[in-house]
């Protein structure tokens, strides 16, 4: 017996397509993401943008963006 393969950028489409009519786009997303990485070190990342920042003087900064 002989298995044909398909590319694989075939399989996840198809996979994708799948999922997506089977579960909804937002839970095929979260069933994506719990295989992905992510990327770059986040917490130097949080520190390079909020600093030294307290959670109050974020929300404060956020509402004062929003008045």
């Amino acid at each position: 017996m002989t298995v044909q393969t398909k590319p694989l950028a075939d399989v996840t489409r198809r996979a994708i397509e799948v999922l997506t009519r089977e579960l909804g786009t937002a839970d095929t997303l979260r069933f994506v993401n719990q295989f992905t990485m992510g990327l770059g070190d986040y917490t130097a990342e949080r520190e390079h943008l909020l600093g030294e920042e307290s959670l109050e003087q974020i929300i404060a900064a956020i509402k004062a963006k929003g008045a």
